[in-house]
């Protein structure tokens, strides 16, 4: 999966505002961005739920280049501030379920393949503890695991809810900011791409190692 990929999947995600329209737009960004984490869904569609999604929806509050919104009717702070609580709604109801299911919910929704996933997300957490948190919300396979690992792991309450609260805010209202502020502002509006890919590179390059090291698991 390479970066000219990544940023097709931001224009795609652009192009739904012109069938959704702006209050259905929040939406779909804020419940996508929820159940990333909360659901899980983002050990599947990693992409869709993940860095593209928020940066997308950046460009689209600011109408930027090649996106089809009009300037305005999307509200950047709206869906910033909204990306950065579904992000932190997201990783609670993971450290919920975690917490309070344990091993067998996570067992009853893996495949094979993520198996390793786990296990790594396991030594991440236990290597950096309330740090971890707060990174693996940049890191594909980490953010869907590391908060139902703390849960699991049984990671102080209000210390996760204050890393949890960091993370998000830094990842989802951060990179929405991002993507606005590369289309609005004239000396960076012509490498917003540039930008998007700075952001969605580290997250290639974590899903590539992780990939590679599962198949020689």
């Amino acid at each position: 999966m390479t970066p000219i990929i990544h940023l097709s999947i931001s224009d795609q995600i652009s192009g739904w505002y012109a069938q959704t329209g702006p209050i259905l737009f929040y939406i779909v960004v804020w419940g996508l961005v929820f159940a990333g984490t909360g659901l899980f869904v983002g050990a599947f569609v990693p992409f869709i739920t993940g860095d593209s999604l928020v940066f997308a929806a950046g460009l689209v509050a600011a109408g930027g280049a090649g996106t089809h919104a009009v300037a305005g009717q999307v509200n950047i702070w709206v869906m910033a501030i909204g990306v950065g609580v579904s992000a932190w709604l997201g990783d609670q109801v993971g450290y919920t379920l975690g917490r309070h299911f344990g091993r067998p919910y996570l067992d009853k929704r893996k495949g094979a393949w993520l198996h390793s996933a786990i296990a790594k997300s396991e030594k991440f957490y236990t290597g950096w503890g309330w740090w971890a948190v707060v990174i693996s919300r940049f890191m594909p396979w980490a953010r869907v695991f590391v908060p139902a690992i703390a849960g699991i792991s049984k990671m102080n309450y209000y210390k996760f809810f204050s890393a949890n609260a960091v993370g998000a805010l830094a990842w989802g209202t951060g990179l929405t900011l991002a993507g606005y502020f590369a289309a609005t502002i004239p000396a960076v509006k012509s490498a917003s791409y540039g930008i998007a890919a700075f952001f969605i590179l580290a997250s290639i390059i974590a899903g590539i190692r992780t990939w590679l090291r599962n198949r020689k698991v």
